[in-house]
């Protein structure tokens, strides 16, 4: 059982925001709703069912929830764009990039940041996967944009982000990284890439619905807002019909139209994270992840997320009937731990795998 002592600063605090999920360590692949999400969206389901939900008002909260994320990861609002998934925000950058142009990705990488560039193949644009670790090595003057997650989606594995950027500034070479896997359990900078995109329904316990996309604005002219549509434009109720086009100025221009409901819970997410020092929960998600490691005679890092191997399904199996909820990826189970997580969950898992 968890004791005072064992207590991280966060671990009263954040039972009052979250409603405790014994065995619950699967963030990486579906955060849990703060309860403060839960309570807005019953609420909004109420008034949508007695004819009292307003278009504007939902306009509103995704504005509250943009200005959030550009806070969140220390850019200016106005280099945010909001919209439904990565692939489509990633999608957008793809399908802007020159005919015959060279992206580097990394091999296993998630295929949201790699597909959407895999798939401008017809236009000449040719996609070199090297390993992570490898990836500063292997940019090189005829590289157009490398493409890379922060945080590997099946290991957690983190990317090398000072190296990536030094080589690719020496080579003049774009950066687009995703977030996904990192914003919500460390400090994020995404001001260090040229482009980044992050999904708020993992880490930062949004709705799946809600996606990021930050753009430098030295590079916001080279891409082609190829989804814009009314919510796109300078005055958003302005632009609901055409002829004429006027789009926005700064990043908005690149908005894919919201999911009403969905942002109005990553407004509601993006408020309780606001009040969360980011450094003091990477500090608890990686103290229970290196316990585990520490019980299973693993080596310590900085990453919140444990995998194992488990090649047959053993493991998961066991895992599952002691009432942990976590990933299979790639022949190994994935434990992504948390802000809601607690020692009791790494004696739970250690009891199952023992």
């Amino acid at each position: 059982m968890t004791t005072v002592a064992d207590r991280s600063p966060l671990t009263d605090r954040v039972h009052t925001l979250w409603q405790p999920v014994p065995g619950y360590l699967n963030a990486a692949t579906l955060g849990l709703p703060p309860r403060a999400v839960v309570s807005a969206l019953q609420e909004a389901l109420g008034k949508w069912q007695s004819g009292q939900a307003s278009a504007v008002e939902y306009g509103q909260l995704a504005e509250t929830a943009r200005a959030q994320y550009a806070e969140l990861v220390g850019v200016p609002t106005g280099t945010v764009a909001i919209g439904s998934q990565t692939s489509v925000l990633v999608g957008t950058v793809a399908a802007s990039v020159p005919d015959g142009a060279e992206i580097l990705c990394v091999t296993g990488d998630f295929t949201s940041v790699t597909y959407p560039f895999m798939v401008q193949a017809h236009r000449g644009v040719t996609v070199r996967h090297v390993p992570l670790s490898a990836l500063a090595a292997e940019i090189r003057p005829s590289t157009h944009l490398v493409a890379f997650s922060l945080a590997q989606s099946s290991t957690g594995e983190l990317a090398d982000v000072a190296a990536v950027t030094a080589a690719a500034a020496a080579h003049g070479v774009l950066t687009l990284c995703d977030l996904t896997q990192a914003a919500g359990w460390m400090p994020v900078d995404a001001g260090a890439f040229d482009l980044t995109v992050c999904a708020g329904y993992k880490w930062l316990c949004q709705p799946r619905g809600t996606a990021y996309l930050t753009v430098r604005l030295e590079v916001a002219e080279a891409i082609v807002p190829n989804n814009a549509g009314w919510y796109a434009g300078a005055s958003v109720w302005d632009s609901v019909y055409g002829p004429d086009m006027t789009l926005a100025g700064d990043a908005r221009r690149f908005d894919v139209s919201p999911a009403w409901l969905c942002w109005l819970g990553a407004a509601a997410a993006g408020e309780v994270f606001a009040g969360l020092d980011l450094a003091q929960v990477r500090d608890h998600d990686v103290r229970l992840a290196n316990l585990l490691r520490d019980r299973i005679g693993a080596e310590p890092c900085a990453r919140p997320v444990v995998c194992l191997e488990d090649p047959d399904g053993t493991r998961a199996d066991r895992l599952q009937a002691a009432g942990v909820v976590c990933a299979t990826r790639a022949e190994r189970v994935r434990l992504a731990f948390h802000l809601w997580n607690t020692e009791d969950d790494v004696d739970l898992v250690s009891t199952a795998i023992a």
